[in-house]
């Protein structure tokens, strides 16, 4: 798709998912949120650039691909998991530690290392199945409505 509008819109509304995103991250665990929703508003705004721009731009926009991104996050989330282990507790169990800053106290655990790594599989599936369908349905014919010999 190749519209002036939709890649206009981007320019607003990807900031204000990304936002929205990071803002579902860092309230899960104390209310609903965290890692799964925050990967899927995310990759939405992934989605949103796709559809503006195409999906080779979103190859070249991301860093890493999906599925990298996905090994990545798993990755992360078991060693959330392990830190736990390696303090003689059980598996996945929350540690936390505190930092003095010049706002104030500010606590991190694992279970923010646990959330950032599912928000990074959630990222790299939705990009990877997206970008699949969306570079099949290109090298279709039939799909861009043209009718077969």
């Amino acid at each position: 798709m190749n519209s002036a509008i939709l890649q206009t819109l981007c320019k607003a509304v990807i900031p204000l998912l990304l936002m929205t995103a990071i803002w579902f991250f860092l309230r899960g665990h104390n209310e609903p949120g965290g890692g799964f929703i925050a990967g899927l508003v995310f990759a939405s705004a992934y989605v949103l650039y796709g559809l503006a721009f195409g999906p080779q731009a979103v190859r070249e926009s991301m860093r890493l691909s999906p599925r990298t991104l996905m090994a990545f996050g798993l990755l992360l989330s078991v060693a959330a998991g392990l830190i736990g282990v390696f303090d003689h507790q059980a598996f996945l169990t929350g540690l936390w530690t505190e930092f003095e800053t010049g706002f104030g106290k500010l606590k991190l655990g694992t279970p923010l290392l646990f959330d950032l790594g599912v928000m990074l599989v959630v990222i790299g599936a939705v990009n990877s199945i997206l970008l699949e369908l969306t570079e099949a349905g290109e090298s279709n014919p039939q799909s861009q409505g043209e009718e077969a010999a």
